[in-house]
């Protein structure tokens, strides 16, 4: 190599140097900008935790209705059913005093299973006022899952729907601290012995509700799925729906008068967004069913300014390009939604998107502000929400660098108080630092990215399945030694639940019909857990030292569905 031409690199080199330079200097006041504003964020946050008044769920609704009164509070469209809030109030206090009359009293367990009818926030209200503790049940349980949930609480009394009382009166064995006579039924009874609620309501007055209920009382056992079988019950407390609606109103950019929540009311998100709303003396529109075909007429006919939508339900919506995007949406949640999903509902709708991270035990943990807009494609979800301390630790339970990847831990007022029943579930709290399971990665700014999650969770359609609860419900068949399920990707429901089959010493495939495999989930499993493809494998991949199933490896292979059996379409691929 010639000195020339050794020089020449040299000049080319610090050319280049010259001009990296410059434009690292350049972005020295955006980055400074940037970090003044993520300061003043913070600080926004801590005053408006110093602003926060202490209520209880039952509060929220009387006040509502001596502020707002003659404004709708909920409109349960497609059944025509809607009141005000004075009305919400006013019958509340009916039921509270027609439960009382049957027996309900302060911390009773009460399972609901109710679809979305006026009847459930009424019933939950009540509940509120009394002091009492709803346990809110999937509509799509079997009588097993059914069982469980009514007998992991000791629930005394039940308030069900005409529509389930199959499934509900095929309880076998019958909750033991359930009597019969002590189920309300909305409808039509399922037997001589249970109780009508028009019944209970005859001759119950709406006067106020005397009961001393406090912030730290239990109101709900919410169940979510968890990692080691069967669903875990989050306590919370009236607290926790307090500060958690006050952390959703915060995340809005303003008052918003009408809002939209499409979810089962059984799930934590929409009785979120209807105390959201009341927070704001807002209108909340109640869908029904969910709907991803409707759902953008549903904002255009009720001229919805607020709404959550989920990953699903937000590609449905932006592919309709049959459509223009003119609504009266302000502003839309959309966690949980890939960053191409949100930036394609920004530019569509010409709506304000707001990324955040939480979880049924926390609430919010972290929230994009709205002053930091211009972080929304970021791909970040934000920075702490209120009342949200947050670490990031090692496996060693040494703090994560930042830059690096941990596992997130939050403390903070208003989160669960721990799991109903399950004394080693609460070993994920660790000196009053819940440890969520999920792993995120945090900036010098104080950004977070949400990295992946540490927990063996299936999501199918917006619902979260417990990998080991469907392989506990399948090693149950004599002839199955053991059984994997996983996530294999879906572009219609994000993931679909694969099972991997190993069958005991000297049987084949012929042995085990997959028709029987499905016979024993379907009876034994919501329909949205039961797997979509079966497939059989000699021997599951295991590790040397803990004989724990090799997941990774029956996931990394290049085409998942091979060889296994189609469920929904009757066939081996």
């Amino acid at each position: 190599m010639s000195y020339r031409t050794e020089n020449l690199r040299l000049v080319d080199g610090f050319v280049f140097l010259s001009l990296l330079s410059k434009r690292f200097i350049s972005m020295l006041p955006k980055q400074r900008k940037l970090r003044e504003r993520v300061s003043n964020a913070l600080r926004k946050i801590e005053a408006l935790e110093c602003s926060y008044e202490d209520i209880t769920v039952g509060q929220l609704v009387s006040m509502r209705a001596r502020t707002d009164g003659s404004t709708t509070a909920i409109d349960v469209f497609g059944r025509g059913e809607r009141a005000t809030y004075s009305e919400m109030d006013r019958l509340s206090n009916r039921y509270a005093h027609a439960l009382r009359a049957f027996g309900v009293r302060k911390r009773d367990r009460i399972g609901v299973m109710l679809p979305n009818r006026i009847a459930f926030p009424i019933v939950w209200f009540a509940i509120a006022k009394l002091g009492a503790v709803m346990v809110p049940i999937n509509m799509r349980y079997t009588p097993r899952e059914i069982n469980y949930v009514l007998g992991d609480t000791q629930a005394r009394f039940a308030i069900i729907d005409e529509s389930v009382t199959a499934v509900f009166s095929a309880m076998e064995p019958w909750p033991q601290d359930l009597a019969k006579e002590r189920v309300i039924l909305i409808g039509q009874s399922f037997d001589g012995r249970a109780t009508s609620l028009d019944e209970l309501l005859k001759g119950a007055d709406d006067s106020i509700v005397e009961e001393d209920v406090r912030p730290d009382d239990l109101l709900n056992i919410q169940y979510t799925s968890g990692t080691t079988g069967f669903p875990k019950g989050c306590m919370l407390t009236h607290d926790y729906w307090g500060v958690t609606a006050f952390q959703a109103q915060c995340g809005d950019e303003q008052r918003y008068q009408r809002y939209i929540s499409i979810q089962p009311f059984f799930y934590g998100d929409p009785q979120v967004h209807l105390l959201k709303s009341y927070r704001q003396a807002g209108t909340l529109y109640l869908a029904p069913s969910m709907s991803s075909t409707r759902f953008i007429d549903w904002i255009r006919q009720y001229r919805i300014e607020w709404c959550f939508f989920p990953e699903l339900i937000a590609r449905q919506a932006e592919a309709t390009n049959d459509e223009d995007g003119a609504t009266c949406l302000k502003q839309a949640l959309t966690w949980g939604c890939s960053l191409d999903t949100q930036r394609k509902l920004r530019k569509r709708f010409r709506v304000r998107t707001q990324d955040a991270y939480g979880m049924t035990e926390i609430g919010f943990g972290t929230q994009m502000p709205n002053d930091l807009d211009e972080m929304a494609d970021s791909g970040s979800v934000g920075i702490r929400a209120p009342f949200r301390n947050l670490r990031l630790m090692n496996c060693d339970g040494t703090p994560t660098a930042v830059g690096e990847v941990g596992e997130l831990w939050v403390s903070g007022r208003g989160i669960l108080k721990g799991y109903w029943n399950r004394p080693e579930a609460n070993a994920s709290f660790k000196d009053g630092w819940f440890r969520t399971g999920d792993l995120l990665r945090r900036d010098d700014l104080g950004f977070y990215w949400l990295v992946g999650r540490t927990k063996d969770m299936i999501r199918r359609s917006g619902e979260n399945i417990a990998a080991r609860e469907v392989e506990a419900v399948i090693r149950e068949i004599p002839e199955i030694a053991d059984v994997a399920a996983v996530p294999v990707p879906d572009a219609k429901r994000g993931e679909e639940v694969k099972i991997y089959v190993e069958l005991k010493e000297g049987l084949t495939p012929g042995d085990l019909p997959v028709d029987r495999i499905l016979e024993h989930v379907r009876i034994s499993l919501a329909v949205f857990k039961v797997p979509r493809y079966i497939a059989f494998t000699p021997v599951l991949p295991r590790t040397t030292s803990s004989n724990k199933v090799l997941k990774r490896e029956l996931m990394a292979v290049s085409n998942p569905l091979a060889g296994a059996y189609d469920v929904e379409e009757k066939r081996w691929r």
